[in-house]
């Protein structure tokens, strides 16, 4: 077991005390995870009100013909649909189940249901950030769905059939009643974030517009893991994180220590960014992906997957194929 693994293992053990949320309506399974016999999953499976086991009871949907047909052929002969994830610990994104060997996660859900309606069997291999596009330039992958935002630099090479909002969002210790919404606010606060992400770029923005309107600068701190941005939070080290919607989302939800103060989009004041599933371009897959995606946002599965992992706020009302992305640099 990798340090990473055994990291994250640790800590979703010490998270499963956290009182349950309220479940989803409709598909029972789906919705909280209820075993084959009817009962809800073990205490160690759980954190908080999410379903962390191996047995995920994903939400299913049927195959849509029409939709299939726009499958090339050589896959629907093939019978498969290859998806590459992200191999690091993102939850719930993607990331392993308490048994640290079954990966599970938004991404495997959404990749699920496309699978569904195009009547193919996914099939998920999880390798480096940058061997995702690797695997898609090789043919190796018909498909990337982790975290993937949609950019003007990538649309050159990829196609993309949007599935989910590109959010970013301040957590800090709760209670409080400090709310985020521009610059001004974190004058004079300390506040974390990852190196080399889009959220940092948008903190050295706003600190840099604090310091020519003349007010106290950001004091912006950097960790390695997730656990060390947790543990400095708590311990007054750090007075905000800013870190991707989904993951502030299900720490907050999950460790009940913080709350969420302010959310904004990941491309910044300019634009709405959107994660999609990617493909490699002129393949062939954006049609199929997108007519998949609005078919099981209109019947409701997609909005069930979202609600499990606390992502509703996210949702899109339809998928869109290429649509503008963020900036070249």
């Amino acid at each position: 077991m990798s340090a990473r693994r055994r990291t994250l293992a640790l800590s979703l053990a010490a998270l499963v005390a956290a009182p349950v949320l309220s479940a989803c309506g409709g598909d029972t399974d789906a919705a909280t995870g209820a075993g084959a016999g009817g009962g809800s999953p073990a205490r160690a499976d759980r954190a908080g009100g999410i379903n962390i086991g191996p047995d995920q009871h994903r939400v299913h949907v049927k195959k849509v013909a029409a939709i299939a047909a726009e499958v090339p052929a050589a896959i629907r002969s093939r019978g498969t649909l290859r998806f590459g994830g992200s191999a690091d610990a993102s939850p719930p994104l993607g990331f392993y189940a308490s048994d640290d060997k079954t990966r599970i996660g938004s991404e495997i859900d959404i990749a699920t249901l496309i699978a569904d309606v195009l009547g193919l069997r996914p099939k998920f291999e999880e390798v480096s950030w940058e061997n995702l596009f690797v695997g898609l330039d090789s043919g190796k992958f018909d498909g990337v769905l982790s975290n993937v935002t949609v950019t003007e630099e990538r649309k050159e090479k990829y196609d993309f059939a949007t599935y989910r909002l590109d959010n970013i969002a301040f957590e800090a210790k709760k209670p409080t009643k400090w709310r985020v919404k521009g610059p001004a606010d974190l004058a004079g606060r300390t506040v974390a974030v990852a190196s080399g992400t889009n959220q940092e770029k948008i903190l050295v923005d706003w600190d840099k517009q604090n310091k020519k309107a003349g007010r106290k600068p950001i004091d912006i701190k950097y960790f390695q893991k997730d656990t060390d941005y947790y543990l400095a939070l708590q311990s007054g080290r750090i007075d905000a994180y800013l870190g991707p919607s989904p993951t502030v989302a299900y720490h907050v939800a999950t460790a009940e220590q913080s709350q969420v103060i302010g959310s904004l989009s990941g491309a910044g004041d300019r634009l709405q960014g959107k994660i999609a599933a990617t493909t490699k371009k002129g393949s062939g897959l954006a049609d199929a992906y997108a007519a998949a995606l609005d078919h099981v946002i209109a019947d409701g599965s997609y909005a069930k997957v979202l609600k499990r992992w606390g992502l509703s706020a996210e949702a899109v009302e339809k998928s869109e194929i290429n649509p503008e992305g963020l900036p070249k640099p």
